[in-house]
Protein backbone atom coordinates (compact mmCIF):
# COMPACT_ATOMS: atom_id res chain seq x y z
CA UNK A 1 0.00 0.00 0.00
CA UNK A 2 1.29 3.47 -0.89
CA UNK A 3 1.81 6.04 1.84
CA UNK A 4 2.15 9.80 2.13
CA UNK A 5 4.23 11.81 4.59
CA UNK A 6 2.45 14.70 6.29
CA UNK A 7 4.90 17.60 6.64
CA UNK A 8 4.79 20.48 9.10
CA UNK A 9 4.77 23.56 6.82
CA UNK A 10 6.70 25.66 9.34
CA UNK A 11 9.73 23.49 10.09
CA UNK A 12 9.32 21.01 7.19
CA UNK A 13 9.58 18.09 9.61
CA UNK A 14 7.52 14.93 9.11
CA UNK A 15 4.49 14.77 11.40
CA UNK A 16 3.27 11.32 10.46
CA UNK A 17 2.79 8.88 7.59
CA UNK A 18 -0.68 7.99 6.35
CA UNK A 19 -1.69 5.14 4.00
CA UNK A 20 -3.09 6.20 0.63
CA UNK A 21 -6.33 4.80 -0.72
CA UNK A 22 -6.28 3.26 -4.20
CA UNK A 23 -8.76 3.48 -7.07
CA UNK A 24 -10.25 0.20 -5.92
CA UNK A 25 -10.67 1.65 -2.41
CA UNK A 26 -12.56 4.59 -3.89
CA UNK A 27 -14.76 2.24 -5.92
CA UNK A 28 -15.47 0.19 -2.80
CA UNK A 29 -16.38 3.31 -0.85
CA UNK A 30 -18.74 4.48 -3.60
CA UNK A 31 -20.36 1.06 -3.73
CA UNK A 32 -20.93 1.05 0.03
CA UNK A 33 -22.39 4.55 -0.01
CA UNK A 34 -24.68 3.81 -2.94
CA UNK A 35 -25.90 0.54 -1.41
CA UNK A 36 -26.50 2.31 1.89
CA UNK A 37 -28.54 5.08 0.33
CA UNK A 38 -30.82 2.65 -1.48
CA UNK A 39 -31.33 0.38 1.52
CA UNK A 40 -34.39 1.82 3.23
CA UNK A 41 -33.83 -0.39 6.26
CA UNK A 42 -30.53 1.34 7.00
CA UNK A 43 -31.71 4.92 6.68
CA UNK A 44 -31.13 7.09 9.74
CA UNK A 45 -34.25 8.75 11.12
CA UNK A 46 -34.24 12.44 11.98
CA UNK A 47 -34.04 11.73 15.74
CA UNK A 48 -31.10 9.38 15.14
CA UNK A 49 -29.26 12.01 13.08
CA UNK A 50 -29.88 14.66 15.71
CA UNK A 51 -28.60 12.39 18.48
CA UNK A 52 -25.45 11.53 16.54
CA UNK A 53 -24.71 15.17 15.75
CA UNK A 54 -25.33 16.23 19.35
CA UNK A 55 -22.85 13.59 20.53
CA UNK A 56 -20.42 14.73 17.83
CA UNK A 57 -20.60 18.29 19.08
CA UNK A 58 -20.07 17.16 22.68
CA UNK A 59 -17.02 15.09 21.74
CA UNK A 60 -15.53 17.98 19.75
CA UNK A 61 -16.03 20.30 22.71
CA UNK A 62 -14.03 17.88 24.83
CA UNK A 63 -11.19 17.90 22.29
CA UNK A 64 -10.84 21.60 21.44
CA UNK A 65 -7.19 21.79 22.44
CA UNK A 66 -6.23 18.63 20.55
CA UNK A 67 -8.15 19.66 17.44
CA UNK A 68 -6.51 23.09 17.56
CA UNK A 69 -3.02 21.63 17.78
CA UNK A 70 -3.67 19.25 14.89
CA UNK A 71 -4.95 22.04 12.64
CA UNK A 72 -2.12 24.43 13.52
CA UNK A 73 0.57 21.79 13.09
CA UNK A 74 -0.56 20.38 9.74
CA UNK A 75 -1.91 23.58 8.16
CA UNK A 76 0.31 26.30 9.58
CA UNK A 77 -2.51 28.56 10.73
CA UNK A 78 -1.51 30.25 14.02
CA UNK A 79 -2.77 28.64 17.21
CA UNK A 80 -5.19 31.46 18.10
CA UNK A 81 -6.80 31.42 14.66
CA UNK A 82 -6.87 27.61 14.57
CA UNK A 83 -8.74 27.62 17.86
CA UNK A 84 -11.30 30.01 16.40
CA UNK A 85 -11.65 27.60 13.47
CA UNK A 86 -12.29 24.67 15.81
CA UNK A 87 -14.95 26.62 17.70
CA UNK A 88 -16.56 27.58 14.38
CA UNK A 89 -16.56 23.91 13.35
CA UNK A 90 -18.34 22.98 16.57
CA UNK A 91 -20.88 25.72 15.95
CA UNK A 92 -21.31 24.36 12.41
CA UNK A 93 -22.47 21.05 13.85
CA UNK A 94 -24.92 22.91 16.08
CA UNK A 95 -26.22 24.89 13.09
CA UNK A 96 -26.88 21.67 11.20
CA UNK A 97 -28.87 20.30 14.16
CA UNK A 98 -30.94 23.47 14.33
CA UNK A 99 -31.65 23.61 10.60
CA UNK A 100 -32.83 20.02 10.28
CA UNK A 101 -36.23 21.25 11.44
CA UNK A 102 -36.23 23.99 8.79
CA UNK A 103 -35.57 21.57 5.95
CA UNK A 104 -38.87 19.75 6.23
CA UNK A 105 -42.13 19.29 4.33
CA UNK A 106 -44.43 22.09 3.16
CA UNK A 107 -48.11 22.15 2.28
CA UNK A 108 -49.00 23.47 -1.17
CA UNK A 109 -52.42 25.21 -1.31
CA UNK A 110 -55.19 23.31 -3.12
CA UNK A 111 -58.94 23.70 -3.43
CA UNK A 112 -59.16 27.32 -4.53
CA UNK A 113 -60.03 26.35 -8.14
CA UNK A 114 -62.32 23.70 -9.60
CA UNK A 115 -59.32 21.86 -11.02
CA UNK A 116 -57.68 21.57 -7.60
CA UNK A 117 -60.79 20.71 -5.59
CA UNK A 118 -60.78 17.74 -3.21
CA UNK A 119 -57.00 17.60 -3.11
CA UNK A 120 -54.30 17.90 -0.46
CA UNK A 121 -50.71 18.51 -1.57
CA UNK A 122 -47.48 18.17 0.35
CA UNK A 123 -44.04 19.06 -0.97
CA UNK A 124 -41.56 16.81 0.83
CA UNK A 125 -37.78 17.14 0.85
CA UNK A 126 -35.70 14.01 0.37
CA UNK A 127 -31.93 13.47 0.56
CA UNK A 128 -30.47 13.76 -2.93
CA UNK A 129 -28.19 10.72 -2.75
CA UNK A 130 -24.50 10.04 -2.42
CA UNK A 131 -22.50 13.23 -1.78
CA UNK A 132 -18.78 13.68 -2.35
CA UNK A 133 -16.39 16.47 -1.53
CA UNK A 134 -12.83 17.49 -2.33
CA UNK A 135 -11.46 19.96 0.20
CA UNK A 136 -8.67 22.52 0.67
CA UNK A 137 -5.83 22.94 3.15
CA UNK A 138 -6.48 26.38 4.60
CA UNK A 139 -9.29 25.46 7.02
CA UNK A 140 -8.56 21.75 7.54
CA UNK A 141 -11.35 21.13 10.06
CA UNK A 142 -14.06 23.68 9.33
CA UNK A 143 -14.14 23.05 5.58
CA UNK A 144 -14.54 19.31 6.23
CA UNK A 145 -17.41 20.12 8.60
CA UNK A 146 -19.08 22.19 5.86
CA UNK A 147 -18.70 19.36 3.34
CA UNK A 148 -19.77 16.44 5.54
CA UNK A 149 -22.06 17.54 8.38
CA UNK A 150 -24.85 18.99 6.17
CA UNK A 151 -24.94 15.71 4.22
CA UNK A 152 -25.22 13.64 7.38
CA UNK A 153 -27.86 16.02 8.76
CA UNK A 154 -30.18 15.51 5.76
CA UNK A 155 -29.49 11.78 5.33
CA UNK A 156 -26.95 11.60 2.51
CA UNK A 157 -23.97 9.22 2.67
CA UNK A 158 -20.85 11.31 2.11
CA UNK A 159 -17.32 10.62 0.87
CA UNK A 160 -14.73 13.28 1.59
CA UNK A 161 -11.20 13.74 0.23
CA UNK A 162 -9.17 16.21 2.30
CA UNK A 163 -6.17 18.04 0.92
CA UNK A 164 -3.23 15.64 1.04
CA UNK A 165 -1.22 18.24 2.93
CA UNK A 166 -3.77 18.47 5.75
CA UNK A 167 -5.68 15.19 6.19
CA UNK A 168 -5.28 14.77 9.94
CA UNK A 169 -8.12 17.10 11.00
CA UNK A 170 -10.46 15.31 8.59
CA UNK A 171 -9.51 11.88 9.90
CA UNK A 172 -10.03 13.00 13.48
CA UNK A 173 -13.49 14.42 12.69
CA UNK A 174 -14.53 11.16 11.01
CA UNK A 175 -13.28 9.22 14.06
CA UNK A 176 -15.39 11.48 16.28
CA UNK A 177 -18.46 10.87 14.11
CA UNK A 178 -17.99 7.12 14.48
CA UNK A 179 -17.53 7.50 18.25
CA UNK A 180 -20.79 9.45 18.29
CA UNK A 181 -22.60 6.47 16.77
CA UNK A 182 -22.55 7.19 13.04
CA UNK A 183 -22.35 3.91 11.09
CA UNK A 184 -19.07 3.96 9.16
CA UNK A 185 -20.54 3.78 5.65
CA UNK A 186 -22.33 7.10 6.20
CA UNK A 187 -19.10 9.11 6.16
CA UNK A 188 -15.88 7.84 4.61
CA UNK A 189 -12.61 9.77 4.39
CA UNK A 190 -10.49 8.97 1.34
CA UNK A 191 -6.82 9.90 1.39
CA UNK A 192 -5.94 9.47 -2.26
CA UNK A 193 -4.16 10.96 -5.24
CA UNK A 194 -6.05 12.94 -7.87
CA UNK A 195 -6.36 10.10 -10.37
CA UNK A 196 -8.23 8.01 -7.78
CA UNK A 197 -10.24 10.99 -6.53
CA UNK A 198 -11.58 11.81 -9.99
CA UNK A 199 -14.08 8.98 -9.63
CA UNK A 200 -15.70 11.00 -6.84
CA UNK A 201 -16.62 13.46 -9.59
CA UNK A 202 -17.34 11.38 -12.67
CA UNK A 203 -19.26 8.45 -11.20
CA UNK A 204 -23.00 8.52 -11.97
CA UNK A 205 -23.76 7.27 -8.45
CA UNK A 206 -22.65 10.67 -7.15
CA UNK A 207 -25.59 13.07 -6.90
CA UNK A 208 -23.90 16.02 -5.22
CA UNK A 209 -20.29 17.15 -5.49
CA UNK A 210 -18.58 20.00 -3.63
CA UNK A 211 -15.13 21.32 -4.37
CA UNK A 212 -12.99 23.90 -2.57
CA UNK A 213 -9.79 24.88 -4.32
CA UNK A 214 -8.37 26.52 -7.42
CA UNK A 215 -10.58 27.70 -10.27
CA UNK A 216 -8.52 25.78 -12.82
CA UNK A 217 -9.17 22.46 -11.08
CA UNK A 218 -12.74 23.25 -10.08
CA UNK A 219 -14.00 24.13 -13.54
CA UNK A 220 -12.18 21.13 -14.99
CA UNK A 221 -13.88 18.82 -12.51
CA UNK A 222 -17.27 20.34 -13.23
CA UNK A 223 -16.83 19.44 -16.89
CA UNK A 224 -16.41 15.80 -15.81
CA UNK A 225 -19.61 15.52 -13.77
CA UNK A 226 -22.09 12.83 -14.68
CA UNK A 227 -25.41 14.17 -16.09
CA UNK A 228 -27.70 15.35 -13.30
CA UNK A 229 -25.05 15.70 -10.61
CA UNK A 230 -25.41 18.92 -8.64
CA UNK A 231 -22.24 20.76 -7.67
CA UNK A 232 -20.93 23.59 -5.57
CA UNK A 233 -17.57 25.14 -6.44
CA UNK A 234 -15.70 27.48 -4.13
CA UNK A 235 -12.65 29.08 -5.70
CA UNK A 236 -10.59 32.14 -4.88
CA UNK A 237 -10.57 35.81 -5.71
CA UNK A 238 -8.63 39.04 -5.32
CA UNK A 239 -10.91 40.77 -2.86
CA UNK A 240 -11.21 44.56 -3.20
CA UNK A 241 -11.89 47.16 -0.53
CA UNK A 242 -12.90 50.78 -1.24
CA UNK A 243 -11.74 53.25 1.43
CA UNK A 244 -13.32 56.71 1.44
CA UNK A 245 -11.56 59.86 2.66
CA UNK A 246 -13.72 60.18 5.78
CA UNK A 247 -12.63 57.01 7.57
CA UNK A 248 -11.19 56.69 11.06
CA UNK A 249 -7.72 55.12 10.77
CA UNK A 250 -7.99 53.66 14.28
CA UNK A 251 -10.90 51.51 13.13
CA UNK A 252 -10.00 50.83 9.50
CA UNK A 253 -6.34 49.85 9.81
CA UNK A 254 -6.84 46.98 12.30
CA UNK A 255 -9.68 45.65 10.16
CA UNK A 256 -7.62 45.70 6.96
CA UNK A 257 -4.67 44.22 8.84
CA UNK A 258 -6.71 41.25 10.00
CA UNK A 259 -8.41 40.76 6.65
CA UNK A 260 -5.15 40.90 4.73
CA UNK A 261 -2.79 38.87 6.91
CA UNK A 262 -5.06 36.33 8.61
CA UNK A 263 -3.54 32.87 7.95
CA UNK A 264 -0.74 34.60 6.01
CA UNK A 265 -3.31 35.68 3.41
CA UNK A 266 -4.15 32.08 2.50
CA UNK A 267 -7.89 32.72 2.48
CA UNK A 268 -10.10 32.86 -0.61
CA UNK A 269 -11.62 36.20 0.46
CA UNK A 270 -8.48 37.74 1.98
CA UNK A 271 -8.14 41.52 1.56
CA UNK A 272 -5.84 41.98 -1.44
CA UNK A 273 -6.63 45.18 -3.36
CA UNK A 274 -7.29 48.32 -1.29
CA UNK A 275 -8.46 51.38 -3.22
CA UNK A 276 -7.96 54.47 -1.04
CA UNK A 277 -8.92 58.09 -1.73
CA UNK A 278 -5.86 60.05 -2.81
CA UNK A 279 -6.12 62.49 0.09
CA UNK A 280 -5.32 59.72 2.61
CA UNK A 281 -3.86 56.89 0.51
CA UNK A 282 -0.20 57.34 1.41
CA UNK A 283 -0.90 58.00 5.10
CA UNK A 284 -3.19 54.98 5.41
CA UNK A 285 -0.76 52.72 3.57
CA UNK A 286 2.08 53.85 5.85
CA UNK A 287 -0.05 53.22 8.95
CA UNK A 288 -1.00 49.79 7.65
CA UNK A 289 2.67 49.01 7.01
CA UNK A 290 3.70 50.06 10.53
CA UNK A 291 1.11 47.72 12.00
CA UNK A 292 2.04 44.91 9.61
CA UNK A 293 5.68 45.13 10.67
CA UNK A 294 4.61 44.60 14.28
CA UNK A 295 2.89 41.27 13.57
CA UNK A 296 4.62 38.30 15.19
CA UNK A 297 5.78 35.78 12.58
CA UNK A 298 6.77 32.21 13.35
CA UNK A 299 5.75 28.83 14.73
CA UNK A 300 1.96 28.46 14.36
CA UNK A 301 1.75 26.35 17.53
CA UNK A 302 3.07 29.30 19.55
CA UNK A 303 0.04 31.06 21.07
CA UNK A 304 1.57 34.48 20.36
CA UNK A 305 2.19 33.92 16.63
CA UNK A 306 0.03 36.03 14.32
CA UNK A 307 1.44 35.09 10.90
CA UNK A 308 2.57 31.55 10.15
CA UNK A 309 4.14 29.82 7.15
CA UNK A 310 2.98 29.37 3.59
CA UNK A 311 1.65 25.87 3.03
CA UNK A 312 4.57 24.93 0.74
CA UNK A 313 8.00 26.48 0.03
CA UNK A 314 7.09 26.77 -3.65
CA UNK A 315 4.21 29.09 -2.72
CA UNK A 316 6.69 31.35 -0.95
CA UNK A 317 8.84 31.34 -4.08
CA UNK A 318 5.82 32.28 -6.24
CA UNK A 319 4.84 35.16 -3.97
CA UNK A 320 8.42 36.35 -3.82
CA UNK A 321 8.56 36.39 -7.62
CA UNK A 322 5.28 38.28 -7.99
CA UNK A 323 6.32 40.95 -5.50
CA UNK A 324 9.74 41.33 -7.14
CA UNK A 325 8.06 41.77 -10.53
CA UNK A 326 5.70 44.42 -9.16
CA UNK A 327 8.57 46.33 -7.53
CA UNK A 328 10.62 46.20 -10.72
CA UNK A 329 7.63 47.70 -12.54
CA UNK A 330 7.24 50.59 -10.09
CA UNK A 331 5.47 49.41 -6.93
CA UNK A 332 6.70 50.94 -3.68
CA UNK A 333 7.41 48.49 -0.84
CA UNK A 334 6.28 50.02 2.46
CA UNK A 335 7.08 46.92 4.49
CA UNK A 336 8.05 43.31 3.93
CA UNK A 337 8.85 42.35 0.38
CA UNK A 338 11.19 39.60 1.49
CA UNK A 339 11.40 36.24 3.24
CA UNK A 340 11.32 35.89 6.98
CA UNK A 341 12.56 32.30 6.69
CA UNK A 342 12.51 29.40 4.25
CA UNK A 343 8.80 28.90 4.96
CA UNK A 344 7.50 32.32 6.05
CA UNK A 345 7.13 35.54 4.05
CA UNK A 346 7.04 38.89 5.80
CA UNK A 347 3.70 40.72 5.78
CA UNK A 348 4.00 43.06 2.81
CA UNK A 349 2.29 46.31 1.87
CA UNK A 350 2.76 47.54 -1.70
CA UNK A 351 1.76 51.06 -2.74
CA UNK A 352 0.46 51.60 -6.27
CA UNK A 353 1.68 48.44 -8.00
CA UNK A 354 0.97 48.38 -11.76
CA UNK A 355 -2.59 47.39 -12.50
CA UNK A 356 -1.40 44.75 -14.96
CA UNK A 357 1.06 43.05 -12.56
CA UNK A 358 0.40 39.62 -11.05
CA UNK A 359 -0.25 41.11 -7.61
CA UNK A 360 -3.03 43.22 -9.14
CA UNK A 361 -4.60 40.65 -11.44
CA UNK A 362 -4.13 37.24 -9.77
CA UNK A 363 -5.06 35.85 -6.38
CA UNK A 364 -1.96 36.31 -4.22
CA UNK A 365 -2.95 33.79 -1.53
CA UNK A 366 -0.14 35.09 0.63
CA UNK A 367 0.64 37.88 3.14
CA UNK A 368 0.63 40.72 0.59
CA UNK A 369 -1.81 43.63 0.27
CA UNK A 370 -1.80 46.29 -2.43
CA UNK A 371 -2.88 49.88 -1.86
CA UNK A 372 -3.97 51.99 -4.85
CA UNK A 373 -4.69 55.71 -4.81
CA UNK A 374 -7.89 56.96 -6.48
CA UNK A 375 -9.45 60.35 -7.12
CA UNK A 376 -12.67 59.15 -8.72
CA UNK A 377 -14.69 56.56 -6.79
CA UNK A 378 -16.48 55.33 -9.90
CA UNK A 379 -13.14 54.51 -11.51
CA UNK A 380 -12.01 52.71 -8.36
CA UNK A 381 -15.14 50.59 -8.39
CA UNK A 382 -14.64 49.84 -12.08
CA UNK A 383 -11.08 48.73 -11.35
CA UNK A 384 -12.29 46.61 -8.43
CA UNK A 385 -14.76 44.93 -10.80
CA UNK A 386 -12.29 44.50 -13.67
CA UNK A 387 -11.07 40.97 -12.89
CA UNK A 388 -12.79 37.70 -13.85
CA UNK A 389 -13.17 36.87 -10.15
CA UNK A 390 -15.92 38.11 -7.86
CA UNK A 391 -16.35 36.91 -4.29
CA UNK A 392 -16.55 39.21 -1.26
CA UNK A 393 -15.76 42.92 -1.20
CA UNK A 394 -15.71 45.79 1.30
CA UNK A 395 -16.27 49.52 1.59
CA UNK A 396 -15.12 51.74 4.44
CA UNK A 397 -16.88 55.07 4.94
CA UNK A 398 -18.92 57.01 7.48
CA UNK A 399 -21.34 58.12 4.75
CA UNK A 400 -24.17 55.62 4.40
CA UNK A 401 -25.14 56.90 0.96
CA UNK A 402 -21.61 56.24 -0.31
CA UNK A 403 -21.60 52.86 1.43
CA UNK A 404 -24.82 51.73 -0.22
CA UNK A 405 -23.82 53.12 -3.61
CA UNK A 406 -20.58 51.11 -3.49
CA UNK A 407 -22.36 48.02 -2.18
CA UNK A 408 -24.74 48.09 -5.14
CA UNK A 409 -22.04 48.68 -7.73
CA UNK A 410 -19.34 46.27 -6.51
CA UNK A 411 -19.45 42.92 -8.29
CA UNK A 412 -19.53 40.54 -5.33
CA UNK A 413 -21.72 37.98 -3.62
CA UNK A 414 -21.30 39.86 -0.33
CA UNK A 415 -20.19 43.41 0.44
CA UNK A 416 -19.02 44.27 3.96
CA UNK A 417 -19.55 47.85 5.10
CA UNK A 418 -16.85 48.97 7.53
CA UNK A 419 -15.56 45.42 7.88
CA UNK A 420 -12.95 43.42 6.00
CA UNK A 421 -13.66 41.11 3.07
CA UNK A 422 -12.80 37.93 4.99
CA UNK A 423 -15.70 38.28 7.43
CA UNK A 424 -17.86 35.17 7.55
CA UNK A 425 -20.24 33.36 9.86
CA UNK A 426 -21.27 29.85 9.02
CA UNK A 427 -25.00 30.42 8.65
CA UNK A 428 -24.60 33.07 5.94
CA UNK A 429 -24.52 32.24 2.21
CA UNK A 430 -20.93 31.99 1.01
CA UNK A 431 -19.68 31.57 -2.54
CA UNK A 432 -18.23 33.28 -5.57
CA UNK A 433 -19.42 34.71 -8.86
CA UNK A 434 -17.86 34.37 -12.32
CA UNK A 435 -14.62 32.38 -12.08
CA UNK A 436 -14.73 32.46 -8.28
CA UNK A 437 -17.27 29.68 -7.99
CA UNK A 438 -20.72 28.27 -8.45
CA UNK A 439 -23.52 27.84 -5.92
CA UNK A 440 -23.66 28.89 -2.30
CA UNK A 441 -22.17 27.27 0.75
CA UNK A 442 -23.01 27.85 4.39
CA UNK A 443 -24.51 25.13 6.59
CA UNK A 444 -28.24 25.77 5.91
CA UNK A 445 -27.67 26.49 2.21
CA UNK A 446 -25.69 23.29 1.72
CA UNK A 447 -28.40 21.31 3.52
CA UNK A 448 -30.98 22.71 1.12
CA UNK A 449 -28.87 21.81 -1.92
CA UNK A 450 -28.37 18.28 -0.61
CA UNK A 451 -32.11 17.63 -0.75
CA UNK A 452 -34.62 17.48 -3.57
CA UNK A 453 -38.37 17.95 -3.59
CA UNK A 454 -41.13 15.46 -4.25
CA UNK A 455 -44.75 16.48 -4.56
CA UNK A 456 -47.42 14.19 -3.13
CA UNK A 457 -51.00 15.03 -4.12
CA UNK A 458 -53.94 13.19 -2.52
CA UNK A 459 -57.43 13.27 -3.99
CA UNK A 460 -60.48 12.39 -1.94
CA UNK A 461 -64.11 13.51 -1.91
CA UNK A 462 -63.68 14.02 1.82
CA UNK A 463 -61.15 16.79 1.26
Amino acid sequence: MSEIDIINPFNLEKITTIPLHSKSDVENALHKADQLFHDRQRQLSVPQRVTILEKTKALMEQQVEDLTRIAATEGGKPYADSKVEVLRAINGVQLAIEHIAHNQDQFVPMGHTEASANRLAINIREPIGVATGISAFNHPLNLIVHQTIPAIAVGCPVLIKPDLRTPMSCLRLVEILYEAGLPEDWCQALICENDAAEQLVTDPRVQYFSFIGSARVGWYLRSKLAPGTRCALEHGGAAPAIVDADVDFAKVVPSLLKGGFYHAGQVCVSVQRIFVHESISHALAEKLAVNAMALKIGDPTNKETEVGPLILPRELQRIESWVDNAVAAGAQVLCGGERFSDTCYKPTVLLNPPLDSEVSTQEIFGPVVCVYSYSNREQAIAQANSLPYAFQAAVYTQNMDIAMDCAKKLDATAVMINDHTAFRVDWMPFGGRKESGLGMGGIPYSMHELTQTKMIVMKSPAL
